[in-house]
């Protein structure tokens, strides 16, 4: 399949830090991912958890199966929307690799320890560590050699560095976001593990079918279509019923992901591998259909974390549930600022669904979906005062 006009395209590579003739018939990115797959650290994921330990099941996913079932999505999401999938697989696959063994709570604990010391614990500069100096693997070379796109994915796939705080990952171009095939890594993640840990969950029996029916309203729906199709009961049949909802559930996601980006890209003509400011800041991001499912199955997944020992303490589950409240407090707050500003809040929404195009006034903004982010497109004179003038000559160098 042709890439897309705004996929990543091997050509344009800004290379490796240290220079390698090509392969004669494996492209760049197709060789980082085959060395990421290879590489002792990805080995070592197996032992790592994801939710659930392995003392209690030997079915339950870990750091490995995981990383898997993401690259799975991301390489199927990828192909769909023309990107570049030998890069989304091979961001998809080290896209872990830095966390520590116990889950999110391990994290947690050696950043503890690491502040004691004047030092702060993040997998993601963790993962940059083991790519760039840990792994040992040739002779000409520390680390493996990784291009400067996946290297530059594993920092920003799923969060924003200031240039300020962070002045040693200055080549990575913080003030800038990273290919859409690294951006599309954040929410093929959050699919797999939020539909996986309900499958953990209700495997576990920490979760009933009932409890998860009346947390998860997309779970529900898709549940009573499978049912009316396999009306007749048994134990057996439930179990299954569950895994056709949970498949079907995972389905739609991917499918919300796949039909609610290309149109709003392709409506701003986005140009080949443009590197496109952070600005808008955060607060601007719009949730969808599929973020508030996401948010109740986040708030799901907090109770199965609360009722067993496997992941964290009781406060950090507290912790992620204040987030989410806070988060849904934010998208309130952002509508009314928005409005006060003069951008049309129904043409973004629009763009957020991928619905009809909308008609932006002369003068005003659109905000549209590229991968899960929200980015301006400035039609006339932009007038939020926080949008600086390098911004606004990106922008429209980037954009028509």
């Amino acid at each position: 399949m042709a890439l897309a006009p705004y996929a990543m395209d091997v050509s344009h590579s800004r290379g490796r830090r240290y220079f390698e003739p090509p392969h004669p018939y494996r492209n760049d990115y197709a060789r980082d991912r085959d060395r990421v797959i290879h590489s002792r650290a990805f080995r070592r994921l197996e032992a790592k958890t994801q939710v659930f330990t392995t003392r209690y099941s030997d079915h339950f996913r870990n750091r490995l199966t995981h990383t898997l079932e993401v690259a799975q999505i991301a390489r199927t999401v990828a192909g769909a929307l023309g990107l570049q999938t030998d890069l989304a697989e091979a961001l998809a696959l080290v896209h872990d690799i830095g966390h520590p063994p116990f889950g999110h709570a391990g994290e947690h604990r050696l950043d503890d320890l690491m502040r004691r010391h004047g030092d702060v614990f993040d997998h993601n500069l963790h993962a940059l560590r083991i790519v760039e100096q840990f792994e040992q693997r040739y002779l000409d070379f520390s680390g493996l050699n990784l291009t400067f796109e996946v290297r530059e994915g594993i920092i920003k796939h799923s969060r924003d560095y200031r240039p300020a705080e962070f002045p040693e990952l200055a080549e990575y171009l913080l003030d800038q976001r990273p290919p859409l095939e690294a951006q599309l890594i954040d929410c093929v993640d959050e699919i797999a593990y939020n539909t996986a840990d309900l499958d953990d969950g209700y495997e576990a029996r920490l979760l009933d079918l009932q409890t998860i029916l009346e947390g998860v309203p997309v779970f529900a729906e898709t549940f009573a279509q499978v049912d009316r199709h396999y009306p007749a009961p048994g134990r057996d049949r439930t179990k299954l019923k569950f895994n056709e909802a949970l498949k079907l559930v995972l389905d739609r996601l991917a499918t919300d992901l796949i039909e609610n980006h290309p149109r709003p890209i392709e409506r701003r003509q986005l140009l080949r591998r443009v590197h496109v400011p952070i600005e808008p800041p955060p607060f601007l991001r719009l949730f969808s259909r599929q973020d508030e499912q996401r948010i109740l199955t986040r708030n799901h997944r907090s109770a199965a974390s609360q009722a067993g020992p496997h992941r964290g303490s009781g406060a950090a589950v507290n912790r992620k549930s204040q987030r989410l409240r806070d988060a849904h407090a934010s998208l309130t707050a952002s509508r009314s600022r928005l409005s006060r500003m003069g951008i049309p809040i129904e043409a973004m929404e629009m763009a957020c669904t991928g619905s009809a195009t909308p008609s932006t006034p002369e003068g005003s903004t659109s905000i549209f979906v590229t991968s899960g982010r929200k980015f301006c497109c400035r039609k006339g004179t932009f007038t939020e005062p926080n949008f600086g003038a390098r911004a606004r000559s990106d922008f429209n160098t980037a954009f028509h």
